[in-house]
């Protein structure tokens, strides 16, 4: 049997690439479904929209989200 750890080092690079990633989806995401029903950010003047940017990002977050999530919970 395991105790708890309080900083466990073994896990935590793979706790924060899954936080980066799930951050990055979820930004992006939101963005997104901002953008689709026509909101712009409040209190940024020259805000645009950039679907690349978007498309890109997100991809990067959900590959970082399956990456920490396959090594903190599938390699067990």
């Amino acid at each position: 049997m395991r105790g708890i750890d309080f900083l466990d080092y073994e896990n935590l690079i793979p706790e924060l690439v899954l936080a980066l990633g799930l951050a990055l989806t979820i930004g992006n995401g939101l963005a997104w479904w901002k953008h689709k029903k026509g909101e712009a950010p409040k209190g940024v003047e020259g805000a645009r929209y950039r679907p690349g940017r978007v498309a890109f990002l997100s991809l990067v977050g959900l590959l970082l989200t399956l990456w920490g999530a396959v090594t903190l919970f599938g390699a067990g």
